[in-house]
């Protein structure tokens, strides 16, 4: 669904994002957004930070694993262990 309303630009460039369009897209103070040109137009889209630490996660090979395993699990591709005894006997270990 689009979307419009106008806003004034104010000094040092500044705009205010009206409340329709926050309730819409959440957004708290404080938070994040990228601002980029599209043809012409200037796009706001809210961002999520992530912590160095669990950046790790949200790399491309990570992502494609996990949708892999998500996918097994979907399909049924998976066994459950009633110990850790059980699932070292099982895997060789």
């Amino acid at each position: 669904m689009l979307m419009s309303t106008t806003v004034k630009v104010r000094e040092k460039y500044q705009v205010t994002i009206p409340e329709d369009v926050r309730e819409k897209v959440p957004l708290k103070v404080g938070e994040r957004v990228e601002v980029t040109v599209r043809d012409g137009e200037i796009v706001i889209r809210p961002v999520m930070e992530v912590p160095r630490t669990q950046a790790w996660f949200w790399e491309k090979g990570w992502q494609e694993m996990v949708s892999h395993s998500i996918e097994d699990m979907k399909a049924g591709k998976f066994r459950v262990f009633k110990s850790v005894k059980e699932a070292k006997k099982h895997l060789g270990d």
